[in-house]
C-alpha cells in the first residue's frame, strides 16, 4: 500500500504471510475489514481492491482518482461533490446512508509517457 496502489486481497495475503500472520484468505479479509472498519484503508471498487487512508485518524469524505493505466489511486477531497449529491438526493426525497466516488483517468506520470 506504500506505494499509492490498491491491493487485492490475496496480495495483502501474501504480505501478512511473509510477516508470519498465517496463509488463509479469511485472515487477509479480517485484516482488512479491520482496516477499513477503524479508517485505516479504503475498499476500491472498481478494483476489488484496498489501499491505505491517507488522512487516517481524520473526518473526511474522499474521492478516489485511478489512473486507467498503472492503477495508482489518489485520495482527493470529495466534500462539495458530496454535498451536492445529498442535496439532489434530498430533493428527492432520498437520504443516502453511504457512497463512493471513483474516477478513472490517467495519473501525472502516465499522462508525461504517453505524450
Amino acid at each position: 500500500m506504500e506505494d499509492h496502489r490498491a491491493l487485492g486481497a490475496y496480495d495483502v495475503l501474501r504480505r501478512l504471510a511473509a510477516e508470519g500472520f498465517g496463509n488463509q484468505p479469511p485472515v487477509a479479509y479480517r485484516a482488512l475489514e479491520f482496516l477499513v472498519e477503524h479508517g485505516l484503508a479504503h475498499r476500491i471498487q472498481r478494483l476489488n481492491a484496498f489501499t491505505a487512508c491517507t488522512h487516517a485518524g481524520e473526518a473526511h469524505a474522499p474521492a478516489f482518482l485511478i489512473c486507467r493505466t498503472c492503477s495508482t489511486v489518489a485520495e482527493a477531497d470529495a466534500r462539495p461533490a458530496r454535498q451536492a449529491l445529498e442535496a439532489s438526493a434530498a430533493a428527492l426525497g432520498f437520504e443516502i446512508e453511504r457512497s463512493t466516488i471513483e474516477a478513472v483517468g490517467l495519473c501525472p506520470a502516465c499522462r508525461e509517457t504517453a505524450e
